[in-house]
């Protein structure tokens, strides 16, 4: 019987809404002494919800969250943004402590949390392997045995030598698995910060987290990528506003959070208010239809035809704006992104504009449900509003009644001609 290499049972985090402190005792005094009075507080941001409403409120980040995890295994970790993933990781982790709740782990912890977690931004790559390595329990020798390893993983061989804080965010995430996956943990928790590595990275890193967990060893993963949970993780959970709401086999798990996911928004209709990422932004987009290529409105298009999305969209106030927009199937792998051409980039309206943009689009899509995101920024690229988990359905092809087989992430269209004969057996070329 395989052993429990963690165990959680009844994990619950608490925060409070607020500032905890300001730097110097004089603002954090001034501030308590505007709460205190039931004023706004002179020290809060900009983009802090401002006056007394909040001071003092709490909230669960987690609630009452229990599960082990076996040696060798690979958990996957799923829900939205806000969902408490990376909180349960850094409980895990050790970075932060548990309000209520036990979390019992066997062995070594190593983890890859946030972009440059861990390094000194003064030091460079070597000394920051070394002072990690170290920090982790591992003398010299063993890191001496492992750092050529490592270097040549991350793929940074020539900048090893440079300040960590010359780093692009890429060479921190490679340097940064590179380390946490070679010093041979027990543990290896890894949060969604792979995706800013590029593709071959990546495959990289999901290959050696199978290498890992093929050595006994056990690996937390989160991701929004659906195709690469499959891929990796044997069982999985979702999380929902801080509680477990699904756990089991990978695939069941998957299948049920993308089937909830995709009850949130439909083309055809208007957007709800909760979608948009900023509350009353200057621009905003407020439905999104999709048409065939006559300008009739459709439930959803069929494979190999194309559509149209038309997108409707306000002026809060006036200015100059641009859409981006970009796919994703049903396993959250990106299939691609389209943008407003130069010629007519940049939307311009004054307030209370009303204003529709169509754009026809190539259907390559496979069947299934498909997610769709809209971006608007303004002319410094600034991002105005967001709208994600917006769905659509394509509808397979028949073929004698049945569903024609479908791989991969999109289709192929292709043209072919009749076979032409060159030579047979009695030619002399033969």
């Amino acid at each position: 019987m395989q052993k429990s290499v963690i165990r959680v049972e009844n994990l619950s985090k608490e925060y409070r809404f607020g500032v905890i402190g300001h730097g110097t005792l004089y603002k954090d005094v001034q501030s308590w002494w505007a709460r205190f009075r039931g004023k706004e507080d002179p020290n809060s941001k900009i983009t802090v919800h401002r006056g007394p409403a909040r001071t003092g409120e709490r909230f669960w980040a987690l609630k009452d969250i229990s599960f082990d995890v076996e040696e060798g295994q690979v958990l996957g970790i799923i829900g939205r943004n806000g969902a408490g993933k990376s909180t349960l990781l850094k409980i895990l982790s050790r970075v932060t402590t548990p309000t209520l709740g036990h979390v019992k782990i066997r062995g070594r912890i190593s983890s890859l949390l946030e972009v440059g977690t861990g390094f000194h931004p003064e030091l460079t790559g070597r000394e920051n392997v070394y002072l990690d390595g170290m920090i982790h329990g591992m003398t010299k020798a063993e890191i001496n045995d492992k750092f050529d390893e490592i270097v040549d993983f991350s793929g940074i061989e020539k900048f090893i030598d440079t300040p960590v804080k010359r780093y692009s965010s890429g060479m921190n995430v490679r340097l940064g698995f590179a380390v946490a996956a070679h010093l041979k943990p027990e543990v290896l928790i890894v949060d969604e910060v792979l995706a800013v590595g590029d593709a071959e990275f990546r495959r990289k890193c999901l290959k050696k987290m199978q290498d890992v967990s093929a050595g006994g060893r056990t690996v937390l993963f989160v991701s929004h990528n659906m195709h690469a949970i499959r891929q990796l993780c044997h069982l999985g959970i979702v999380l929902e506003a801080g509680e477990i709401v699904h756990r089991g086999p990978t695939d069941e798990v998957v299948d049920k959070y993308l089937a909830s996911s995709s009850s949130d928004q439909n083309l055809n209709e208007d957007i709800l208010p909760g979608m948009h990422s900023h509350d009353n932004p200057d621009v905003q987009v407020y439905r999104i239809e999709v048409l065939d290529t006559d300008g009739q409105v459709i439930r959803s298009p069929k494979m190999k035809e194309d559509f149209c999305l038309k997108i409707y969209y306000k002026f809060n106030k006036s200015g100059t704006y641009t859409i981006a927009m970009a796919f994703w199937n049903a396993n959250n792998v990106l299939i691609g992104r389209i943008a407003v051409p130069e010629k007519i980039r940049w939307l311009t309206g004054d307030e209370e504009d009303i204003c529709t943009l169509t754009v026809k689009v190539n259907n390559v899509f496979l069947a299934g449900k498909h997610r769709i995101l809209v971006a608007l920024r303004d002319k410094y690229n600034i991002l105005i509003d967001q709208i994600d988990n917006i769905f659509f359905e394509v509808q397979p092809l028949l073929l004698r009644g049945d569903a024609v087989r479908q791989d991969g992430v999109v289709q192929i269209n292709s043209e072919w001609s009749a076979p032409v004969r060159l030579a047979n057996k009695y030619s002399s070329q033969c």
